[in-house]
C-alpha cells in the first residue's frame, strides 16, 4: 500500500500486485473524496486504465487543480462511505 496522491480534496492509495488475491492480480487503487467522505476501490482492467491515464496526466506536469479535476471524473462511481479505523 502506497499513498501516491494527497490534496485537500482527494487521496489516492495504490495497492501492489498480489497474485494470491484475484482482486489484486493487476494491483488496485483506492480513490477517496475527502469532503464528501466517500471512496471507490478499482482493480483489474479498470486499474490498468487508471494507471495509464495517470501516467499520461503526469507527463503533462499538471497542477494540483488539474489532478483533482481528473480524479473528479471518478466521483459518480464513489458510493462507498469512508470508514476511519
Amino acid at each position: 500500500m502506497n499513498l501516491i496522491y494527497n490534496s485537500e480534496q482527494y487521496s489516492v492509495v495504490e495497492f501492489g500486485v498480489d497474485d494470491e488475491q484475484d482482486a489484486l492480480r493487476f494491483g488496485g487503487y483506492e480513490i477517496m473524496d475527502k469532503p464528501a467522505q466517500r471512496e471507490i476501490f478499482i482493480a483489474g482492467p479498470m486499474a490498468e486504465t487508471f494507471r495509464q491515464s495517470v501516467r499520461n496526466l503526469i507527463a503533462s506536469e499538471p497542477s494540483e487543480e488539474e489532478i483533482d479535476d481528473f480524479l473528479g471524473g471518478y466521483d459518480v462511481m464513489m458510493s462507498q462511505p469512508m470508514t476511519f479505523h
